[in-house]
């Protein structure tokens, strides 16, 4: 009798551990809302205040008045959101790093864009549009290919593009004694942008949860 040599079991794909940096990532999106409701909150009590006698902080030819108190702590405010909004940046994509290489894993196909994509993909004008979300995206298909992509992240989506419109929102076109400025003459268009940015926020943070857990759940099904 010939003897059958059965195949050896596939190996289980090399996963990286996940959940951690969800929580980091949620967390991060938390605070990152937190300081845009403080912007707001100061935008409203700069509005409530009133442009100064003097003008604005800008007198024009390159001359400056000094900053009152609550201009200078809306500085202060500014600079600490700027720097959470960059730490969180930071935390998302290192949490969508590891969502990639598990999709990967599970999936035995490559991503739809490639690594540089997960960090550039931002910031090119235009490709800026649709590749981040393309990102996520495959992040979820590749695993679940049967499945409709959960709706939070079309809203994630659409709540961020809106908070890039006009140069009002996540980042704005305008320096800090400007946007002062412009809190002083017509506020609302700048609550607007920090709602939006809020929104935006909590939908990224329901998104990271969403995916992770039914990428968790998938693994713990197929006993890895």
């Amino acid at each position: 009798m010939i003897e059958q040599k059965s195949r050896p079991a596939a190996p289980d794909p090399v996963l990286r551990p996940v959940r951690g940096a969800a929580r980091c990532a949620v967390a991060a999106l938390a605070l990152a809302g937190a300081v845009w409701v403080a912007r707001a909150v100061w935008h409203i009590r700069l509005a409530a205040a009133g442009q100064p006698a003097s003008g604005p902080s800008g007198q024009g030819d390159g001359v400056h008045r000094p900053l009152n108190t609550l201009e200078d702590s809306y500085h202060l405010v500014a600079s600490v959101g700027s720097a959470v909004t960059a730490v969180c940046v930071i935390v998302f994509l290192l949490w969508l790093d590891r969502m990639r290489d598990n999709a990967k894993a599970l999936s035995g196909t490559d991503p739809r864009y490639g690594y540089p994509w997960l960090w550039v993909g931002w910031v090119l004008p235009v490709v800026n549009l649709w590749i981040p979300r393309g990102i996520v995206a495959d992040v979820h298909r590749s695993v679940f290919p049967e499945r409709r992509l959960p709706a939070v992240v079309n809203w994630w989506w659409g709540l961020w593009l809106a908070g890039l419109a006009g140069g009002v929102g996540i980042i704005y076109s305008d320096d800090t004694d400007e946007v002062i400025a412009r809190a002083y003459s017509g506020v609302l268009p700048l609550l607007a942008a920090d709602l939006v940015i809020v929104a935006a926020a909590g939908a990224a943070a329901l998104m990271v949860h969403t995916l992770t857990t039914a990428q968790q759940e998938h693994v713990a099904g197929r006993g890895y």
